[in-house]
């Protein structure tokens, strides 16, 4: 199939436009939201949408209002022009690459970019204030993104309550509010009929899909298998800034996952037994533990025993870098 060049859009009502014109002719339309910095797994995603729509379209967006102060929106990877070379190659095509400048400007003058290379964005994200909640008047008013630490205005922020509390949501309160929010205004502006997810991301897709089904929205999504580089660690954005040191040490963190799975495999089903195994692996090759949990695979809740499908998820830091894996168990 001949490459074609995707059209970039960068404005919502142009997209949204966009949009109900193809569907108008009887197209469906697929999306892969994505923050950029694309790699093979992103290619995979758009590889996945392609088997169930006619259209494609790719956000390229990195959203501030995921990341607290403290965290690292400033210094997220960026690089459009490559993303967009990457895109131009892709055999069976993309048709839009929708890289809005800001998604939470609604015409004010104080506005934040979602490009990481936004001066108002590094501002926000350089903030002295390190903690996760700020003060007014002496009064603790909760936590805060780096959209809210601008003061912009915006204020509607959407909750997937329960499956947003464990492994992520405690170490980043405003992560999921911000991902669920961010993906209903991507839906709203380019209403596609498939939008198509990592399960990298495992507790991220199963919040997706909650809110779509409690909230009654038509798009179909699907999670699409992790993607492993050949060392076995899963691809991410992220892994950019490991040394090849700490590379080495992260994949500590796949074979551990793949250990415990063949234990349970062969009738180990004590999860104390099976997370102590896969922490004490990752704290031996360097790295440091945020969690490491067994959840059943709808719920997220953390089970004591395998007797139905889990999965296995971890996030750990090696040097300054936070990676996430899993590994589904279906016994």
């Amino acid at each position: 199939m001949a490459k074609r060049e995707p059209e970039i859009i960068t404005d919502k009502d142009q997209m949204r436009k966009w949009s109900r014109s193809m569907r108008a002719q009887g197209k469906t339309i697929g999306l892969v939201p994505t923050m950029g910095y694309l790699h093979h797994g992103h290619i995979s995603l758009i590889k996945e949408a392609q088997k169930h729509t006619h259209l494609i379209v790719v956000s390229v967006y990195v959203n501030p209002g995921q990341f607290s102060p403290s965290e690292d929106l400033s210094t997220y990877p960026s690089d459009f022009q490559g993303d967009f070379d990457k895109l131009i190659t892709l055999s069976g095509g993309v048709d839009v690459a929708f890289h809005p400048h800001n998604l939470y400007d609604y015409g004010n003058n104080d506005t934040i970019n979602g490009s990481s290379s936004s001066s108002s964005s590094s501002s926000c994200c350089c903030s002295e204030r390190s903690r996760e909640e700020k003060e007014e008047g002496g009064e603790k008013v909760g936590v805060i993104s780096c959209v809210e630490e601008r003061k912009i205005g915006h204020e509607t922020w959407v909750r997937v309550e329960g499956l947003e509390k464990g492994m992520c949501g405690k170490s980043r309160p405003v992560f999921f509010r911000g991902i669920a929010t961010v993906v209903i205004k991507l839906f709203n502006i380019v209403e596609p009929d498939v939008a198509v997810f990592g399960k990298k991301d495992y507790q991220q897709w199963r919040i997706i899909r909650r809110m779509v089904r409690d909230l009654d929205f038509s798009t179909n999504v699907i999670g699409s298998e992790i993607v492993r580089d050949a060392d076995g660690l899963a691809m991410s954005s992220r892994n950019v800034y490991l040394s090849p040191e700490e590379r080495e040490k992260a994949i500590s963190i796949n074979r551990s996952l793949t250990r415990a799975k063949c234990s349970a495999q062969n009738g180990q089903v004590c999860c104390r037994d099976l997370r102590n195994s896969v922490t004490q692996a990752i704290h031996e090759a360097g790295g440091k533990i945020d969690y490491a949990e067994i959840v059943d695979q709808e719920s997220l809740e953390a089970v004591e025993e395998i007797k139905c499908p889990v999965v296995f998820c971890v996030a750990a830091w090696f040097g300054k870098v936070r990676l996430i894996d899993n590994m589904e168990i279906n016994l």
